[in-house]
């Protein structure tokens, strides 16, 4: 045995990164004893499911998570020993052809909101889906037309804004479908503030305002996007923005009560859907130093991929303490255990 007590020449994890993922999505696990004598390539194994190594060394292995790999035990086998095992979290696809563009929404009773956006003025047969705590998609809207944000009241009145019409809706738990505002523009992104003031993202470089009585104001304006913005409330009534731009190394808007316009982190490539947790982290769907996933950020701005996976846009978190993540097609659900901050702040 070793001066720390395990074998010698058995695997040994010491770090996971991150420790959640979707398929395709890559890991990276440091240690020792990886290889045989220095030599060989390992298997690393979620349950029975073994992964692609993309890099291998006595030391590091960075490996990409299998189709059909769940939840549970990850292992390296050098090929004579295998290591313990160590929990990582991955994601259960609950539908699939979709076109979501932002995050999704839940309700109340924890069934799941998402689009299919389409491209710009294409017509869809069901504008928005409804997914039970089943995993069964049900049409929930149809003829709206390049659905994109949504969010809810206190009340559980459903907003969705199309880009195509700049106009934001109203869609009571039935289906009914009114008119909210109009006029705002190419309208993506949507929250609510603590005072059930609506904001809504116009791509072009608008945020603007609209109080309880349906009074429009332009509250900030911003470099545009090329795709939306997306927009989440957390600590302080601050606003916080996404907006994929030209540059690979875009901003983390914060947006002041009173309107202000700060960068709250520049460093991300193509940042979409965000949402808070309960303590007050940021998570955004975007490219770190070439990692794609979801990143977390503290208070004070400090990065951490904690989800890695290709093409994700958008997530919301349920009452399950579990996370949903719209992809460009699809819909993910993961058990991460973490407690999502209420509809309004």
């Amino acid at each position: 045995m070793d001066k720390v007590g395990t074998i010698k020449g058995k695997p040994h994890i010491e770090q996971v990164a991150p420790r959640a993922a979707i398929s395709g999505g890559e890991i990276a696990i440091r240690g020792r004893d990886f290889t045989q004598n220095g030599t060989g390539r390992p298997q690393v194994l979620f349950g029975d499911q073994p992964g692609s190594l993309l890099l291998s060394s006595p030391n590091r292995i960075v490996v990409r998570v299998p189709e059909g790999a769940v939840s549970g035990e990850l292992t390296v086998d050098n090929g004579s020993a295998v290591s313990a095992p160590v929990s990582v979290a991955v994601g259960i696809t609950v539908a699939e052809n979709l076109h979501p563009v932002a995050n999704p929404v839940i309700d109340a009773a924890g069934n799941i909101y998402t689009t299919f956006s389409g491209g710009r003025g294409q017509k869809v047969p069901v504008s928005v889906y409804k997914i039970d705590r089943s995993h069964v998609m049900h049409p929930f809207l149809k003829d709206l037309t390049n659905p994109t944000g949504m969010t809810y009241d206190r009340d559980g009145i459903l907003y969705i804004s199309s880009r195509l019409e700049g106009t934001i809706y109203q869609v009571t738990p039935d289906g009914h479908r009114s008119v909210y505002a109009e006029g705002m523009g190419i309208a993506t992104g949507i929250a609510f503030d603590q005072d059930e003031n609506l904001y809504v993202g116009d791509r072009s470089g608008t945020i603007f305002k609209i109080n309880r009585n349906r009074q429009i104001f332009v509250f900030a304006t911003l470099e545009p996007s090329v795709s939306a913005y997306h927009l989440a409330f957390g600590p302080g009534g601050n606003l916080f923005v996404t907006g994929p731009t030209t540059s690979s190394y875009d901003h983390v808007i914060r947006i002041t009560p009173a309107g202000q316009v700060q960068s709250f982190y520049r460093g991300l490539g193509r940042p979409q859907g965000l949402a808070f947790d309960a303590q007050g982290n940021l998570y955004v769907a975007a490219s770190l130093a070439g990692q794609r996933g979801i990143i977390r950020f503290t208070s004070d701005a400090k990065p951490e991929l904690v989800v890695s996976g290709n093409g994700i846009v958008g997530l919301a978190f349920t009452p399950y303490r579990s996370m949903v993540l719209t992809t460009g097609n699809s819909l993910i659900e993961l058990f991460m255990d973490i407690e999502g901050q209420p509809w309004l702040p």
